[in-house]
């Protein structure tokens, strides 16, 4: 008989208190490579390569499993990575120590989200077994999801919710977690305290944005979403209390008819930043959390070193200066969280959060995908049939 461990009813124990033994191999038998989508420079779509000479991802440490994909998505973050936006910090992610000083990240897959079914398990994993359904979101210094087969770390794999198909699942864990680290871990949001809430989206239409919509309003908060016209019938489906259209006027003299807000959510940046801490409600804990920064920017433009200094220096200058005005000035950033999943998980299972869609393609259609999603305007997200029948 199995029960439910006490660390968030993520280890699967037998009743006696045992963790069941799991047998160990690299890789299911004979496979030595794989079909995968590859860039082996950066630039714009001609860099994407398909070959069918990947090597096979391998379990290098025990808390690791390798899962067949059957659905994965793009986000931005994708077509920036493949013309190099973040490739200094990314590469020292990849190797801190720079041990392997005569490698390059080449071969690079592209991919960040997965919705497939566990093959293989780490020693050190007790809470999946292969053939279960799980979805992730893989950190981009890893290699990605456009390809047969992913290796994640247990802490960043989730059970997929029942549900959801894989392709519909393969929308939510990217935008889902990135929306969750700025509304909940940096924001402080949660079930308890949103509650009549007043939480401006800026951007609700894009992936993140949809989610947010979904997860403010899930939780009882006043959502007033920013988007254009032709895509506010779409965020009021979501349940968005006011929905603004940014073309129809001055955004920022629209927005200061309504009350002050508690919460501000900024996927768009640039100039907004600039006036849109004015519409916070001052010295009473409201705040500012925005998806846009200069982090990776800085530090393949400075360095490493330089790129962290300037960083420190802007935040902070930004922070103090906001707090002595009454708010709260934030980044967010996306954050892998297999946990985080599992809340996610249950919210859509419960119906209060669905997958947006906007257009999915084929595995041998991933650079038509790629420019789809290169034009802009998209409605929810762009997701790849890696296994063609869902």
């Amino acid at each position: 008989m199995l029960s439910w461990g006490a660390a968030g009813g993520r280890a699967l124990r037998w009743a006696n208190g045992r963790v069941p033994a799991r047998g160990f191999r690299a890789s299911p038998r004979a496979r030595i490579a794989m079909p995968s989508w590859v860039i082996d420079r950066y630039g714009s779509n001609e860099v994407l390569r398909f070959t069918r000479e990947m090597m096979f991802p391998i379990i290098h440490f025990p808390n690791e499993v390798i899962i067949k994909v059957h659905a994965a998505s793009l986000n931005p973050i994708d077509l920036s990575m493949r013309s190099g936006y973040g490739a200094t910090a990314l590469n020292m992610k990849r190797d801190p120590l720079k041990l392997k000083a005569g490698e390059t990240e080449f071969p690079l897959t592209l991919g960040r989200d997965v919705s497939g079914v566990v093959m293989e398990c780490g020693l050190g994993v007790s809470y999946f077994k292969p053939g279960d359904e799980v979805w992730a979101a893989i950190p981009p210094w890893k290699q990605g999801t456009l390809s047969e087969f992913v290796v994640a770390s247990g802490n960043e794999v989730s059970f997929k919710p029942k549900c959801l198909s894989h392709t519909e699942a393969a929308a939510l864990p990217y935008v889902g977690l990135t929306a969750w680290s700025a509304l909940n871990q940096v924001g402080g949001l949660n079930q308890s305290n949103c509650s009549g809430k007043r939480i401006l989206i800026l951007g609700a239409s894009g992936g993140v944005g949809t989610f947010a919509v979904q997860l403010m309003k899930a939780w009882d908060a006043h959502v007033t979403a920013v988007c254009s016209h032709d895509a506010s019938t779409l965020v009021e489906k979501l349940g968005a209390d006011d929905v603004i259209d940014y073309k129809s006027g001055n955004l920022e003299e629209q927005l200061k008819t309504l009350p002050l807000f508690d919460f501000i959510l900024d996927n768009v940046g640039g100039s907004t930043e600039k006036w849109a801490l004015d519409l916070l409600k001052k010295w009473s804990g409201a705040t500012y959390v925005t998806l846009v920064t200069p982090f990776l920017i800085n530090m393949d433009r400075l360095g490493v070193a330089d790129g962290m200094l300037q960083t420190g220096v802007t935040v902070g200058s930004k922070t103090l200066k906001h707090l002595l005005k009454g708010v709260h000035y934030r980044w967010a950033f996306f954050m892998p969280s297999g946990p985080s999943l599992d809340e996610i998980a249950e919210l859509v299972d419960s119906g209060k959060i669905q997958p947006v869609i906007d257009e999915v393609f084929s595995f041998s259609e991933v650079p038509e995908a790629f420019l789809k999603l290169e034009g802009g305007h998209a409605r929810g997200k762009t997701v790849i049939n890696v296994i063609s029948r869902q």
